[in-house]
């Protein structure tokens, strides 16, 4: 079985709802930091859509609380809307304040018909819901060339400049980035989230651009598939398949009543995005149960060929679920490393 890491996902809207405090996110971080159980700790990113504290500012902020963890977005999904230029001198300041520990996982963010705040995100930000794709793709590129310390040129589709140096370069060289995409999970209402053609694109976008893809809402089978597919989509666009990575984007509530874990993941995720999901999404996005049901769902991931596991507590008691993870289950999945 491969050996899968794990990573915490802060709860960064939650302290615009009220639910937390900012300085909670900062003592949780420390503490699965020294536990030595989490790898990574991840925030989520949103302008308006679903408000939450900034992202680059957050991971700062996390820089120097820790030492160890890596320290991730996941996904940017203002990626689209940010200029390359200023946000490749950001992340690469982030990567030197914290000694080479950033890692960007991109995404394209909501369509315009996946709710009101997104279509105004793109409305008052001067993009085009049509235009995401290219956008990041051509962001990338930017970010790519731009980090490698030295004059750099661009003429695209949205952006154009020329003999620009960005400084400081990040610590890491190449700094990673990661695409995030749900081309074959479930949506928000249930069903399959994208057309043939659509999966076909996502999936070769990672292959061409990304050094790693994190996924969600998808079963071990469904990433099996799709993991396969992209390794040999980024063999055919002459990369090497064995060094690209993975991560699921997930979430976790223990507790013996496995119902009432996946009643208290609901209302946690409902009130979240301030949505209304059904029974089925939630459960088809949550590890939930009594210790030994949360691992065994999480070895089938481990054995699907997952590298990466971020999970979100998906309850409002964060240090209580934490806790449990840490002595309940953490032990068994890590060998107590």
């Amino acid at each position: 079985m491969p050996a899968t890491t794990f990573g915490l996902t802060l709860p960064n809207r939650a302290v615009v709802l009220g639910a937390i405090k900012s300085r909670e996110l900062l003592e949780l971080t420390v503490e699965a930091e020294a536990s030595g159980a989490f790898e990574t700790v991840w925030v989520g990113d949103s302008l308006l859509a679903k408000p939450r504290l900034e992202a680059v500012a957050l991971l700062s902020a996390l820089a120097g609380a820790t030492s160890r963890m890596r320290l991730a977005v996941g996904c940017l999904a203002t990626f689209v809307h940010r200029h390359p230029l200023l946000f490749a001198q950001q992340w690469a300041s982030l990567d030197v304040l914290s000694g080479g520990r950033a890692l960007l996982a991109v995404c394209l963010g909501g369509p315009d018909e996946q709710s009101p705040g997104q279509a105004l995100h793109h409305k008052v930000m001067g993009v085009r819901s049509g235009e995401r794709g290219g956008r990041l793709e051509e962001g990338i590129q930017i970010l790519r060339k731009v980090w490698s310390g030295e004059k750099a040129s661009h003429q695209g589709a949205f952006y154009q400049f020329e003999g620009v140096k960005i400084e400081p370069r990040p610590v890491q060289q190449p700094c990673p980035i990661w695409i995030a995409s749900n081309p074959t999970g479930l949506t928000w209402k249930g069903g399959a989230s994208a057309s043939d053609a659509a999966v076909e694109r996502g999936l070769r976008r990672v292959a061409r651009y990304a050094d790693g893809w994190m996924t969600n809402k998808v079963t071990p089978a469904q990433f099996r598939e799709q993991w396969a597919r992209i390794a040999r989509m980024t063999k055919e666009e002459g990369r090497d398949p064995d060094a690209m990575q993975s991560a699921l984007y997930h979430n976790i509530n223990i507790n013996e009543d496995r119902q009432q874990a996946l009643e208290e993941s609901k209302t946690f995720l409902d009130t979240y995005y301030t949505s209304k999901f059904s029974p089925a999404f939630v459960e088809g996005w949550t590890v939930a149960g009594s210790p030994a049901q949360c691992i065994a769902q999480l070895r089938e991931y481990a054995a699907a060929g997952l590298t990466h596991v971020s999970l979100r507590l998906t309850s409002w008691d964060q240090r209580g679920q934490l806790k449990r993870f840490l002595g309940e289950v953490a032990p068994v999945l890590t060998g107590a490393r």
